[in-house]
């Protein structure tokens, strides 16, 4: 963790997984060159500030045991606002036009798919407590159905991320980049892998409501 401690409870700053690999900024995403950077390790971060802006980054990998070669990749990147809402919850809504996604199957065509990703997502709960063995700050997230997701460990504060506008489109066309020439996936450590659906990957969800 850098930087100066946060606030009892306050969720600004810059949040990520355990594997401690997926962060949000630049390292993830450029907007200028419209380009997405795959980490070494699976994972999600999220990044929040003081004046309701907020930022998400994910890296998945659905494992196919009887053909590890097929494995299915995707990453994503959104950014927008967010609401505290009455009861609690939060409401985060994506800017429609910035969000980012690359779906890769390298058994489907060999080919990686860039397409624009914008999902809004409620959090019915949250949750912020120092964490004996880390010795850190940790967020806990629950799903609209009150499904914890694994937790997130205080990375940054104050939060590293790109800047809280809307940014340029480059392009209003989908993407398709070769697989082998352009992008690589690293299939990571099976302590890191999360086992997803394919189907809910295939659908751009990161397991959230969408409303």
């Amino acid at each position: 963790m850098t930087g100066c401690c946060l606030q009892e409870r306050s969720l600004t700053g810059t949040w990520t997984s355990k594997s401690r690999s997926v962060f949000t900024g630049p390292g993830f995403y450029d907007p200028v060159e419209d380009k997405m950077f795959p980490p070494k390790l699976t994972g999600i971060s999220y990044s929040f500030t003081d004046d309701g802006y907020f930022e998400e980054s994910l890296y998945r990998v659905s494992s196919n045991p009887t053909t590890p070669e097929c494995s299915i990749s995707v990453l994503q990147w959104q950014h927008g606002t967010f609401q505290k809402l009455d009861n609690g919850s939060l409401l985060l809504n994506p800017f429609p036009n910035d969000g980012r996604q690359i779906l890769s199957n390298p058994c489907l065509g060999m080919t990686s798919r860039y397409t624009r990703f914008s999902v809004r997502e409620l959090i019915i709960k949250f949750d912020i407590v120092v964490d004996q063995y880390y010795k850190g700050y940790k967020l806990q997230l629950y799903q609209f159905d009150g499904t914890p997701v694994q937790p997130l460990y205080l990375a940054y504060f104050p939060p590293q991320m790109l800047p809280t506008v809307v940014f340029n489109s480059v392009s209003q066309k989908n993407y398709k980049r070769s697989f082998q020439s352009h992008i690589f996936f690293r299939i990571p450590d099976p302590d890191y892998v999360w086992w997803v659906g394919i189907f809910m990957i295939l659908l751009g969800s990161v397991g959230y409501f969408m409303i």
